[in-house]
């Protein structure tokens, strides 16, 4: 009975045994699954959380076109996604710089706002006599200096004032004809009046020849009283002013004409001052000028423009201009340098940006717009007037947009180092985001040729008529026509991975018509080619293929792009 019991007390602990592991069993199975569904659901809700942000869309051909919602071009692409940090290289050739660098470049920036441009015009000018009021004295009959008052060039003078003394042989005649005649008249008083009258005319011919001379009326007023001719004659100041010139010498001869003294009122004078050509359009006369000169720095002058000469000076490419400033003190002298600054600009607020935001190479204007931290956008402008601290500008800027007014040649240099290893500065924007992003580790080491050097993706080549190299790509198709005349080829291509391009048809431009020679319509073809401006595509180099594009990689029709 003993190993009965037993063996009963055994099977009811198999039976036990087997049947807990069958519940344990299933109980794993049951969680198993929810525990890696659960594993399964965390990294996808990561991944959702890590997703980028889509900044806008943009033209899939590299035209300068975006949308801020999906949509399609003219030929049914679609337009390319521009994902948050990818944009620089994508639709606005936009520069990027870590915050870091930015920092330690010293990059400040400046708003363009609207602002009344008052330009200075300076130029250098010398003080002149003003010619109206410079006077020669010179006799009109032959004669000999008696005698000189005046003996000094510089000597101040006054109106009326004697110069000097002479003796003319004709003077005395003309004297003489002229006592004679006037005695002759009283003699005649009750004479006929035939006679009377003609002897009348004589003494009027005798004194008016004297006046002709220039002899005073007090001297012919004491002639007719006397009746006596004086030996010599004394010639007086016309006015009030300075000798500038005397060739009188005491006992030397004169001919009718010769200028003995030039005498000059310096009470008002010149400045004639050399404005350079590209700033005479903004000088009109009667404006008020501003003088200073070495001689007195703690001094101003104020003048007017009275004259603008109409010649310029080959030599240095200025013209000259003519001021009138009172000169009472006689500080100013002839000959003396001044410097003149003369205001000009209208009253109309036009919009500027600093003069130091301006990159100009020469060829073109550009300035960086800063878009957000960081990021910079160059921007080619027009511009038109400027002074010494702000410039206008006429195209390219909008109010309120900050230009970068410190660094920005540092900024320059950083994006042209970019544009010679990673392909900056094309022109359509086409590049992609991985294009970008790859080229400065795939060639920042090797650029042995200035005019070829390739990327990650394209090939910057250089392309007859422009001016720098630009970005170039690959791909191929089947020639489908030729116009030799125009240059120009028709080819249904297959995709081009660097401009995300589908497979299509379209022209491109040949750089040069040694390209098309020996091909024909359905020929293979292997090329390259580059954007040399905005939706203008040309072929840099042909390579001809033994087999077409094949069938099922053969593009669809898309004409005129």
């Amino acid at each position: 009975m003993r190993w009965q019991a037993g063996l009963l007390a055994a099977a009811v602990a198999v039976a036990l045994g087997i049947g807990g592991g069958y519940w344990w069993g299933t109980r794993t199975l049951s969680v198993r699954p929810v525990q890696e569904a659960s594993n399964a659901a965390t990294p996808a809700t990561t991944g959702a959380k890590a997703a980028r942000k889509i900044l806008y869309y943009r033209n899939p051909m590299g035209l300068p076109d975006t949308s801020s919602v999906p949509k399609k071009d003219a030929m049914g692409m679609d337009y390319v996604a521009v994902y948050d940090g990818d944009e620089p290289h994508t639709a606005s050739n936009l520069i990027k710089i870590s915050v870091d660098k930015v920092q330690k470049l010293g990059v400040r920036s400046e708003p363009a706002a609207m602002r009344s441009l008052d330009k200075v015009v300076k130029a250098v000018g010398r003080v002149e006599v003003d010619e109206r009021r410079v006077f020669a004295v010179a006799p009109k009959f032959e004669g000999w200096v008696e005698r000189l008052f005046v003996n000094a060039t510089g000597q101040p003078v006054s109106k009326g004032q004697p110069l000097f003394e002479v003796y003319s042989p004709e003077l005395v005649s003309a004297q003489r004809e002229y006592a004679i005649a006037t005695e002759a008249v009283r003699a005649l008083k009750d004479g006929g009046a035939d006679p009377q009258a003609s002897m009348q005319r004589l003494a009027e011919a005798s004194l008016a020849r004297l006046k002709n001379w220039d002899i005073s009326e007090e001297q012919v007023r004491a002639l007719a009283q006397s009746g006596e001719a004086r030996r010599t004659l004394t010639f007086r100041s016309p006015v009030s002013g300075i000798v500038m010139e005397k060739k009188a010498v005491q006992g030397m001869r004169f001919m009718p004409g010769d200028s003995l003294y030039q005498v000059a009122d310096l009470s008002s004078v010149w400045i004639v001052a050399d404005v350079f050509e590209q700033d005479i359009a903004l000088v009109k006369t009667g404006s008020q000028a501003k003088v200073s000169i070495s001689a007195y720095p703690d001094q101003s002058f104020e003048g007017t423009i009275t004259y603008v000469y109409p010649t310029l000076k080959p030599e240095t490419r200025t013209v000259p201009v003519r001021l009138e400033i009172a000169n009472h003190r006689q500080l100013l002298k002839p000959a003396m340098f001044a410097q003149v600054e003369l205001s000009v600009g209208g009253k109309a607020k036009v919009l500027t940006v600093p003069i130091s935001a301006v990159i100009d190479s020469g060829t073109r204007r550009i300035v960086l717009v800063q878009l957000a931290e960081g990021r910079f956008e160059p921007r080619e402008v027009k511009l038109a007037r400027r002074t010494d601290s702000y410039v206008e500008v006429m195209e390219g800027v909008e109010e309120g947009e900050q230009v970068v007014v410190a660094a920005n040649f540092l900024i320059d240099a950083e994006s042209n180092l970019k544009a010679a290893i990673g392909g900056f500065g094309h022109s359509g924007h086409g590049a992609t985001p991985g294009a970008g992003a790859a080229a400065p580790q795939s060639t920042t080491a090797a650029t042995p040729n200035p005019n070829t050097a390739s990327t990650a993706r394209g090939v910057i080549a250089a392309v007859p008529g422009t001016k720098s190299p630009v970005v170039g790509h690959r791909a191929e198709g089947t020639v489908k026509a030729i116009d030799v005349k125009a240059g120009s080829l028709s080819i249904a291509h297959g995709p081009v991975e660097t401009l995300q391009w589908p497979a299509m048809t379209m022209d491109f431009k040949a750089a040069n018509s040694a390209l098309l020679a020996g091909l024909q319509p359905g020929s293979g073809i292997a090329f390259e080619f580059v954007e040399r401006s905005p939706g203008e595509w040309v072929i840099t180099t042909i390579t001809p293929r033994r087999e077409a594009v094949r069938a099922d990689t053969k593009p669809a029709a898309h004409q005129g792009h």
